[in-house]
């Protein structure tokens, strides 16, 4: 595993839990009373979102960041409810461009609340991990383009890695099959083990590497 810069967090034990539906998965990293949603649920679904939450015992107040893998709409649909009820969204600058693109892709009845400017937290990749140290998550963000240029993947150092869409290697169909392998390459260098994919289980990242 390559060395990690940076600040790192103290020692704390992770949970992760999945708050996903429509098929598609949400996860709630935890350190203690501090948390990360990483994907953002379905456009419209914000009931639904706060029902799944309370039944997963993760009080939305507890919740520090929401993060986006991607901004397609169901991995970023409530990034401005979630705003609107307190949660800043923390936005990668590799991804800023691709939100305004975010309300093409809905029609009116989806219920889409457009993500504006306000309450966004923008930072580098390169920056991520002292913010997630302070919130007691060792870790870092890390840019991983193959299903869409403004990817990215959440790494923790226990070897979590949280990859949206991020192609299956052997599945790849419009997608560079290059950008994609150095996404994969990147994440094994960084020292991911296991897959929380935004659908379908968690697996090791052998499942995915495999020839």
């Amino acid at each position: 595993m390559a060395p990690k810069q940076g600040g790192r967090a103290a020692e704390t034990t992770l949970t992760i839990v999945n708050v996903g539906y429509r098929s598609t998965n949400f996860w709630v990293i935890s350190a203690g009373r501090a948390r990360v949603l990483v994907d953002i649920g379905w456009p419209g679904s914000m009931g639904l979102m706060r029902a799944t939450l309370q039944q997963m015992d993760v009080p939305l107040g507890e919740i520090r960041y929401t993060l986006a893998t991607h901004y397609h709409i169901d991995h970023a649909g409530l990034g401005e409810e979630f705003k609107r009820a307190g949660v800043p969204l923390l936005v990668m600058d590799l991804q800023v461009d691709a939100i305004p693109r975010m309300k093409t892709w809905v029609k009116p009845q989806d219920g889409y609340v457009e993500i504006t400017a306000t309450g966004n937290v923008v930072i580098s990749c390169a920056e991520s991990r002292p913010l997630l140290a302070r919130l007691g998550i060792a870790g870092e963000i890390l840019p991983t383009p193959g299903h869409s240029d403004d990817s990215v993947s959440l790494l923790l150092d226990s070897g979590a890695a949280f990859t949206g869409d991020l192609t299956h290697p052997a599945r790849v169909a419009l997608e560079d099959p290059a950008v994609v392998a150095a996404s994969w390459r990147l994440l094994r260098e960084r020292g991911a083990t296991h897959i929380y994919p935004g659908h379908g289980p968690a697996q090791p990242i052998e499942r995915y590497l495999a020839s």
